[in-house]
C-alpha cells in the first residue's frame, strides 16, 4: 500500500483533507501532521512514497521540509498544496516541488496523486527514480543558453522570439511548461505551446527562470560519449519534433505530437548529469554488442533514457499521451495503440528523420522502434496518411523551423 504523508500547520484543512480522503484509505495510507519537524519525523520511522505540503508554515515552512526531502528521500514525490505564492516563494520552489496546486477542485489532488503513482509503473526501480528525484537543475544547451540570455535583455523582443529560442533547448522548454502549468499561473486550461506559456508566464517570469542560477546549469562536455553530445541531442529533438508535428498536422494531437518530438531524448539530460560514467558504459557495450543505446542502457543502468525522461515529465505533469509517447517509444508494441496517436507520430518521425547507417546506429540514440514500418504500420492505425506522403511531408518540412 503507497504512503501519503499530508503537512499542514492548520488543523482545519488538514480535518478537510481527512474527510475529503477517506474514500481512498483501502488504496493508500494516509498520514496527517501539523509541521514539518513532525513530517520529518514521519519519514524517518517509514518514508513516505508521496509528501503533500502547506508553504506557510512557521518554524520549517514548506520549502525547507522539502528541501530536506530531496536530500534525503529523493524517491519520494514532493507536492505543494497552497494558497499562497509570491516570486520569491515561486523560485525556490522551481527546483524542489515536481508539481504545485492550489485549492484543488474536487478530485484534483486525489488525481494528481494517483497519477503520479502510477508513474512508478513507468520507472520500477526505486534507485532510479530517486536519480530523478534528486535532480536540481538541469543542463542546457551552452549556446540556446547564451543566446537566449542576450535576447532576454532586448526592452523590445517578442514573444515569438523568446518562444523559438526556447524551443531550441528541451530542457528550458520542459521547465517553462512545467512552470506554465503549475497552480501558480495556471489558466483555465493546459498550456501545451510554449509561445502561449511564455506569453502566460509574462517576461519577468521567464527571465526569472532562465537567468536562475538554481535552476540550469551549463552542460559539461567531458561527461557525454559520442553522439550523445548537447549538440547533437539537440539537433535530434529539433529534427523529430519538426517531424512529429508535420506528420501530426491539423489533428487533435498535433501539439502533443511536437512536445513527444521536442522531449524524447530529454532523458539524456537527466542521464549525462546524474550518472554520466553508467552512461559511458552503456555506450561502449552498445558498440562491442552492436545493440541499441536503449537496450545497453537497461543491461547496465536498469532503465533507459526513455523511462527515465518519461518519469520526470510525468512528475511535472506533462500531458499523459507524451509521457506515455517517451515511456514507450522503443517498444511501441507494448502500448498496444490502435489508432494514429501521439505515439504513432513520434516513433513514425523518429524512423524516417533517422541515419540509418551503421555509424548512427552505433554512436547515437537512434530509433531503433520494434515495429515494421511502411504502409501496413500506419493502415493497422487507420492513420490519415499514407507512408509514402508521411515521407514526402517530413522531407518536404525537413528545414522548417519550430
Amino acid at each position: 500500500m503507497k504512503r501519503i504523508l499530508f503537512v499542514d500547520d492548520d488543523t482545519a484543512i488538514l480535518d478537510g483533507l481527512r474527510l475529503r480522503m477517506r474514500g481512498l484509505r483501502t488504496r493508500w495510507e494516509m498520514v496527517f501532521v501539523e509541521s514539518g519537524s513532525r513530517a520529518i519525523t514521519e519519514m524517518e520511522m517509514l518514508p513516505a512514497d508521496v509528501v503533500v505540503t502547506d508553504m506557510r508554515m512557521p518554524m520549517m515552512d514548506g520549502a525547507q521540509f522539502l528541501a530536506e526531502v530531496r536530500e534525503r528521500w529523493p524517491e519520494a514525490v514532493r507536492i505543494v498544496l497552497s494558497g499562497y505564492a509570491e516570486d520569491e516563494q515561486t523560485s525556490r520552489l522551481l527546483t524542489l516541488a515536481h508539481q504545485y496546486l492550489s485549492k484543488p477542485e474536487a478530485g484534483q489532488l486525489e488525481e494528481v496523486i494517483d497519477r503520479c503513482l502510477r508513474l512508478h509503473e513507468v520507472l520500477h526501480d526505486e534507485n532510479l527514480r530517486t536519480i530523478v528525484g534528486r535532480i536540481q537543475r538541469l543542463p542546457a544547451v551552452p549556446a540556446v543558453y547564451a543566446r537566449l540570455r542576450a535576447v532576454m535583455a532586448q526592452p523590445d523582443v517578442s514573444v515569438q522570439k523568446i518562444a523559438a529560442i526556447i524551443h531550441e533547448d528541451p530542457a528550458i522548454a520542459a521547465k517553462v511548461l512545467q512552470v506554465a502549468n503549475s497552480a501558480f499561473f495556471r489558466l483555465s486550461r493546459r498550456v501545451t505551446r510554449i509561445d502561449q506559456a511564455v506569453g502566460h508566464l509574462g517576461f519577468n517570469a521567464v527571465r526569472t527562470l532562465v537567468l536562475s542560477a538554481e535552476v540550469f546549469s551549463v552542460w559539461r562536455r567531458d561527461t557525454a560519449p559520442p553522439g550523445l553530445e548537447p549538440e547533437r541531442l539537440q539537433q535530434r529533438a529539433q529534427r523529430v519534433a519538426g517531424a512529429a508535428r508535420v506528420l501530426s498536422a491539423g489533428m487533435p494531437i498535433a501539439d502533443d505530437a511536437l512536445l513527444a518530438g521536442l522531449f524524447h531524448n530529454i532523458g539524456y539530460w537527466v542521464l549525462l548529469q546524474e550518472c554520466p560514467d553508467e552512461l559511458r558504459r552503456a555506450h561502449a557495450l552498445a558498440r562491442v554488442e552492436s545493440i541499441p543505446m536503449h537496450l545497453a542502457e537497461r543491461k547496465l543502468i536498469g532503465t533507459s533514457h526513455a523511462e527515465v525522461g518519461a518519469y520526470m515529465l510525468g512528475l511535472w505533469g506533462l500531458p499523459h499521451a507524451v509521457v506515455e509517447a517517451i515511456a514507450y517509444q522503443h517498444r511501441a508494441r507494448d502500448a498496444k495503440h490502435k489508432e494514429f496517436d501521439v505515439l504513432a507520430a513520434l516513433v513514425t518521425a523518429q524512423h524516417l528523420t533517422a541515419d540509418h547507417t551503421a555509424a548512427e546506429r552505433a554512436d547515437s540514440a537512434a530509433p531503433h522502434a520494434d515495429v515494421t514500418f511502411g504502409d501496413d504500420y500506419l493502415q493497422s492505425l487507420n492513420a490519415p496518411i499514407s507512408w509514402t506522403e508521411a515521407r514526402e511531408r517530413v522531407e518536404q518540412h525537413s528545414g522548417d523551423s519550430l
